[in-house]
């Protein structure tokens, strides 16, 4: 059936609502099914290439501390928490499922995506297996509180790093860097984030620097926050809300799925992201980041661009690169 949008933003031709939200889950079959997984079991306790074109922020997250994305020197030595993780014979990850090219189920059911892959590099690192992982799926609101409370070890799911998140968990060397960015429906009159935004429904995922930004200036827009980044996507295709502000990294493959929305103006922040863990547990951090030095060595052979260009090739720009890791004292 052809889906057919009216003036007004909305679609038509499914006979409803109703209808058009169970298209979208039939659209995104690999990505809404529920994950499977194991608990943890008792004891489980605590434990790319610049952007084309990025214009000058008119947003800056509140940080006050320095470089951010600095992390712990890597090592491959064991600690406590590298110990428990083997004698549980299984690294929990916290991902996403909803985000296509990132984290999400393939027709076949099984978990995919560029941050899926780095999870396995973790796992086969340090248990000597890249299947010996119980992948947890939780919304971005959740990223900190499921590490905090012990629920997983690592996080992988496109968080970015920044000076607040380090007062609540500590990170990884930055993988990947992205940039905030607008997404709207082709024809749309939006043009960015701009003043283009006023009256216009704008969503982003809670607890996002998506959020952040659109509260910091929203341009007259009017906020709809949602659990997860891919329920704004529906949203628009069910025209509830009029654009999406989101990293570009995952508008690029939310697009590449809904050829009927495009980024639009340019990104406005610089984003690294980083793999999130307890901030006590700081032998994983420094294993983390020994994984992430091999990943990213070996130029275009790496495994890093390996998944790169699995995931993101007619995506994203082609000749992308690793962010530099940055390391700090101690």
């Amino acid at each position: 059936m052809r889906i057919r949008r009216t003036r007004t933003g909305r679609l038509r031709g499914w006979g409803g609502v109703s209808a058009m939200a169970a298209a979208c889950a039939v659209t995104s079959a690999a990505v809404l099914l529920p994950l499977a997984g194991t608990s943890p079991g008792p004891g489980h306790g605590r434990a790319a290439a610049e952007p084309a074109g990025v214009a000058a922020a008119p947003f800056a997250p509140a940080d006050t501390c320095q470089e951010p994305e600095a992390s712990l020197s890597p090592s491959g030595l064991d600690g406590p928490t590298i110990e428990r993780i083997r004698k549980a014979g299984k690294l929990v990850a916290g991902v996403d499922q909803n985000s296509f090219k990132w984290g999400y189920r393939n027709p076949d059911g099984h978990l995919d995506g560029f941050d899926i892959d780095l999870v396995k590099a973790i796992a086969k690192d340090i248990l000597g297996r890249e299947d010996l992982v119980i992948y947890r799926a939780i919304p971005t609101s959740q990223r900190i509180p499921a590490l905090q409370e012990g629920r997983v070890d690592i996080v992988v799911r496109t968080m970015t790093v920044n000076c607040k998140r380090l007062e609540d968990v500590a990170f990884s060397t930055a993988y990947f860097e992205a940039g905030q960015q607008v997404l709207a429906p082709k024809g749309s009159r939006i043009t960015g984030y701009d003043a283009s935004l006023e009256g216009r429904r704008i969503c982003t995922a809670a607890g996002s620097t998506a959020e952040a930004a659109l509260k910091a200036k929203s341009y007259g827009s009017v906020p709809v926050s949602v659990p997860n980044q891919l329920d704004c996507l529906v949203r628009l295709q069910l025209g509830e809300v009029d654009g999406i502000i989101t990293d570009n990294a995952l508008a690029a493959g939310q697009a590449a799925q809904d050829p009927s929305v495009q980024l639009v103006g340019a990104p406005f922040t610089r984003e690294f992201y980083g793999v999130a863990m307890n901030k006590d547990a700081t032998d994983l951090v420094r294993r983390v980041n020994k994984v992430l030095e091999d990943y990213r060595a070996g130029g275009e052979q790496s495994p890093w661009s390996v998944s790169y260009r699995k995931h993101f090739q007619n995506v994203l720009p082609a000749q992308a690169v690793p962010p530099a890791p940055k390391y700090r004292n101690g």
